[in-house]
């Protein structure tokens, strides 16, 4: 294995900690700032589970304090209604929240209090979403 710089590592591991939410902010601001373009939707994402999840993991199950909702399906005439309250939830715009609904079974928000996690769940499931906790 490399040997990586301290500036390297903890910039790596601040991006993997990175909310669905601020991982599309930071897009946005790469994006608008500096013109730079992610090479496929949600890279940023698909790196947090599979470098940070084995850590994550093995953590969990003897601290349970820290759950993912995870928007598993959605009510066809509902979908307008569960975009609405997946962008309230996360703050993301109307095409990402979009892609997120249509994109199921997808998290919605992670590493978060167990309250919280049940609260978004009910949130969604009114809404016309079928939700899961992990």
């Amino acid at each position: 294995m490399a040997d990586f710089s301290p500036e390297v590592t903890e910039l790596g591991d601040k991006i993997v900690g990175l909310t669905i939410a601020k991982a599309v902010e930071l897009r946005d601001y790469l994006k608008e700032k500096y013109k730079i373009e992610p090479a496929g939707g949600g890279v940023v994402m698909a790196a947090g589970p599979a470098v940070g999840g084995g850590g994550a993991a093995a953590e969990k199950p003897a601290e349970q304090t820290e759950f993912t909702v995870t928007l598993d399906g959605f009510d066809a005439a509902k979908k307008i209604n569960v975009i609405k309250v997946v962008r309230e939830i996360t703050g993301l715009g109307l095409k990402e929240a979009k892609d997120l609904v249509e994109g199921a079974p997808k998290p919605v928000k992670e590493n978060i209090p167990k309250a919280d996690a049940e609260k978004i769940k009910k949130q969604l499931e009114d809404g016309g979403a079928k939700a899961s906790l992990k």
